[in-house]
């Protein structure tokens, strides 16, 4: 007999780039019936002839059960769950098209890493904000890229909720032997890790651009966790999962891969782009640009003491040398390594 949380579902997945292409195989390899929403209507009748997302995800051939739908009432119309991809500044308007469809039964996952612009809220407070606290939420994050999951090599990530029993659901839709998921209650901690860690990978890019090595990359890596755990601990998260999947796990991917936009972003500041140029050049959202801002802003406000962050901030936002933001970090005095 077939255990009732095994058996097939249907979920809507919104956002049709790289990450939700992935997420959606990856629920449609499980069996499940999925359908991808996109805004371009073009690519995704394109993606429906295909079977293939030939701009984010050109080598992933869609299972039989994954269905591109291009009418957003459509594909969350008698879903059982909502999952939601989008960048972190788009996920507000995502939401609040969402929530005039979502049935009172319908519960809704983000895998949106960062913060919202201008008001520095994570996710979860951009979605009590429009779904309402009464609307069972979750975030999935972790150390993922896209093109791994979608060819279906050994990935692990995080889900969490303040609902136990959604994100045991959700992870037993997603978990197989090649995508393993955790569970978490802190949601808050999740977040930070996710918006965070954009924000430092780029200052590692422009460490390693700038040619200073291995050594300087384990020191901006480790340091930036304290950054990292300084913040989501004053905001509530919990050390361990800051120091986990959602944590140091996403932190040590993003920063050490050239797969890693942000990383990219660094990378290229390093070779003399602009933002604007290095941002066009990648093809996509570099989720730490405009996270840098509020995470900087946030630090300020609270008086937390985050030096690579602000550095990372001031190439980005204020016209910054990317070496005299290093020089500023390796002038710092010496100081307890607890603090």
């Amino acid at each position: 007999m077939v255990a009732a949380e095994d058996l097939p579902r249907c979920f809507a997945v919104v956002g049709a780039g790289s990450w939700g292409t992935a997420l959606a195989v990856q629920l449609a390899r499980r069996g499940h019936a999925v359908r991808l929403w996109g805004r371009d209507a073009v690519a995704i009748e394109a993606m429906a002839e295909t079977r293939v997302n030939t701009r984010y995800l050109p080598e992933v051939t869609f299972p039989a059960t994954l269905e591109p739908q291009a009418d957003l009432a459509a594909a969350v119309e008698g879903a059982d769950d909502v999952v939601v991809v989008v960048p972190s500044h788009a996920l507000r308007a995502c939401l609040e098209a969402l929530a005039p469809l979502l049935a009172p039964r319908q519960r809704v996952l983000w895998a949106t890493k960062g913060l919202e612009p201008e008001t520095a809220l994570l996710p979860h407070e951009v979605a009590a904000d429009v779904l309402g606290a009464s609307r069972a939420t979750a975030v999935l994050s972790g150390p993922s890229f896209a093109g791994e999951v979608g060819r279906g090599l050994p990935t692990a990530v995080t889900i969490a909720s303040a609902d136990s029993q959604f994100a045991a659901d959700m992870a037993q839709a997603f978990h197989d032997g090649m995508f393993r998921v955790y569970t978490s209650a802190d949601v808050i901690g999740v977040g930070v890790g996710g918006a965070v860690k954009n924000v430092l990978a780029i200052a590692v890019g422009i460490s390693d651009g700038l040619g200073y090595g291995a050594n300087a990359r384990a020191l901006l890596i480790t340091r930036g966790l304290s950054e990292m755990m300084r913040l989501g601990v004053t905001l509530g998260g919990k050390r361990d999962t800051l120091t986990g999947m959602a944590g140091l796990g996403d932190l040590l991917l993003t920063c050490s891969d050239d797969q890693s936009r942000n990383r990219r972003m660094g990378l290229a500041l390093a070779a003399g782009d602009d933002v604007p140029a290095a941002e066009a050049r990648i093809g996509q959202v570099v989720e730490g640009v405009r996270a840098a801002r509020e995470v900087y802003r946030m630090a300020q406000e609270r008086g937390i003491d985050m030096p690579i962050a602000a550095q990372a901030y001031r190439v980005l936002h204020e016209g910054d040398s990317p070496r005299d933001a290093v020089r500023r970090l390796t002038d710092r005095p010496s100081r307890s390594e607890a603090e």
